[in-house]
């Protein structure tokens, strides 16, 4: 793994220059879950939640917040997104696990630099979200096992986790 490209010679913290890198596809995905009761879960699923359509709300949120990344993370270039999508999973107790609502976001953009922390910070926030929409009947949540699992496109080509 290479140096940390955030840092000067003089060790000052600064926006990368990108300028003279090659504009190219770039796609990130990244997921993470958060974790609740199963009555939480059950009101998610139901839609019937106080605050409306928890998922929904959660969706646009994660899309919003991939758009901002670069409001949100001081160093981050602002990029002009050509794709925001943000998925989410129910997976319920009849198999024993834990009940919970998996989200994924796929972002990309043609551009000089990576979306990694755009499909993460719409993980993040979507799953904020949720916890916001619900903690009136859960503030036990948890939110766990967010990450870059695929990205694509740049001199450091693609990485898929395993």
């Amino acid at each position: 793994m290479s140096s940390l490209t955030h840092f000067d010679a003089q060790g000052q913290a600064h926006m990368v220059d990108v300028a003279d890198k090659p504009a190219t596809r770039r796609v990130a995905v990244a997921t993470g879950r958060i974790e609740m009761l199963a009555s939480t879960l059950a009101l998610i699923e139901s839609g019937t939640a106080k605050k409306g359509d928890v998922l929904g709300i959660a969706r646009i949120a994660g899309i919003q917040a991939a758009k901002k990344t670069s409001d949100l993370i001081p160093l981050c270039h602002p990029l002009a997104l050509t794709r925001v999508a943000v998925a989410f999973v129910l997976a319920n107790t009849d198999g024993g696990g834990v009940p919970q609502v998996a989200c994924t976001a796929t972002v990309e953009t043609i551009g000089p630099t990576g979306v990694e922390m755009e499909a993460l910070t719409a993980v993040q926030v979507a799953l904020l979200t949720i916890y916001d929409m619900c903690k009136a009947v859960d503030r036990g949540m948890t939110i766990n096992g967010v990450r870059v699992v695929e990205k694509h496109g740049g001199k450091s080509g693609s990485y898929v986790a395993e």
